[in-house]
């Protein structure tokens, strides 16, 4: 049988799931493609095939592989 504690320790992992699932949530309604990326909102594809090169303001590096 459950004591106590373990509903409230229930509670507090469910609170904090909850909280990342209404960030993820939100994150995607308003337009970001890589959650967690600091450059997801004027990045156009994945934080992967950007590589940074949003925030340096240069090309994406898939666009520079390309045209190589």
């Amino acid at each position: 049988m459950m004591q106590l504690v373990d509903w409230i320790l229930v509670g507090v992992i469910a609170l904090i799931v909850g909280a990342a699932v209404a960030y993820i949530v939100k994150a995607k309604k308003s337009g970001k493609k890589c959650i967690g990326c600091p450059d997801s909102g004027s990045c156009q594809g994945g934080c992967a095939g950007c590589a940074g090169a949003c925030q340096k303001g240069l090309p994406k590096q898939k666009d520079a592989d390309e045209r190589r």
